[in-house]
């Protein structure tokens, strides 16, 4: 299967053009810059000029591609608002064009904020958020509603591995580095789910072969959690061990000093099962677990 793949250079699309190319579908990937364009090719891929906001790219990369897999997104949060839109009209015009065909189309989420609090699964469909205007779902939703094979893939708060700079568990070391101290919030018993991104890489390629015709909205929703509940504080214990720094715990009204814009990921509380996908797509996580990844180093040399 020739696949468009956006954000194909980012640290889970790298994964994700290995996954598809070692399975022997030919990528194309959307690159912006020349250094972006290199590594694709360096990857085996095939080069698709554009950007996320530049809509003719996206939709002369759908009209060539057998399917696409949408795994881009501006990480910009000075103006987070702004580019929610542009992730949404991203899919909606990629939607537009798989319109009508039998071609698979593949969308990120996350799984954060579908329960917090709760064990999250794949039927829990949230409301929309106007606090958190990401509206990748809704989107994916609209198409599928075109017919289109749309799916979703929610990934983890912390998708895990080699190469991770700017994932949830680098903000946390640069943290823990900058105050001296790896924190965590009163008891430290609110909870994350984890995937290595190797094993998230493997997901989008099942979800991308295996999702069934579309016929009518809500897409699918897959998640990519390969460890239900991992508490904070022992995120933070595997830190503070690596750095050799004190562990402690802050109340609830020095999070906002201590972790600054970050505080509320901090907090929340977002374990999330992936039981169904893996019935579903004969998914089974392999790759490290995210404390061995901080304890082996992988974030701290």
């Amino acid at each position: 299967m020739r696949v468009f793949v956006t954000g194909a250079t980012g640290f889970i699309g790298t994964a994700i053009v290995q996954e598809l190319t070692g399975a022997g579908h030919q990528v194309l990937g959307l690159a912006r810059s020349d250094a972006s364009a290199q590594k694709l090719i360096d990857a085996g891929a095939q080069v698709h000029r554009g950007e996320l906001e530049d809509l003719d790219s996206l939709r002369s990369g759908a009209e060539l591609a057998e399917g696409v897999i949408h795994a881009g997104f501006i990480h910009d949060f000075t103006r987070f608002e702004q580019v929610c839109r542009v992730d949404q009209t991203a899919i909606e015009t990629i939607g537009k064009v798989l319109a009508g065909s039998d071609r698979p189309f593949i969308v990120t989420s996350g799984t954060a904020l579908v329960s917090p609090g709760k064990l999250a699964s794949e039927d829990i469909i949230p409301p929309f958020n106007p606090a958190w205007p990401r509206a990748s779902e809704q989107a994916a939703d609209a198409v599928a509603a075109l017919g289109v094979r749309a799916a979703v893939i929610r990934l983890s708060p912390s998708v895990h591995g080699d190469q991770d700079k700017h994932g949830f568990i680098p903000i946390l070391v640069n943290i823990a580095r900058e105050k001296g101290v790896s924190a965590y919030i009163g008891e430290g018993l609110n909870r994350w789910n984890a995937v290595h991104r190797l094993d998230a890489a493997h997901l989008f390629r099942l979800a991308l072969e295996n999702t069934a015709p579309g016929t009518s909205s809500p897409a699918a929703r897959f998640h990519a959690s390969a460890e239900e509940a991992i508490t904070v504080k022992s995120i933070a214990e595997a830190i503070g061990n690596q750095l050799n720094i004190p562990v402690v715990s802050l109340p609830p009204q020095a999070a906002a000093e201590h972790f600054g814009w970050f505080s509320q990921m901090a907090l929340i509380d977002c374990p999330a099962s992936s039981s169904w996908t893996q019935q579903q797509l004969n998914w089974h996580p392999t790759h490290s677990e995210l404390i061995a990844d901080i304890q082996n180093g992988v974030y701290t040399q």
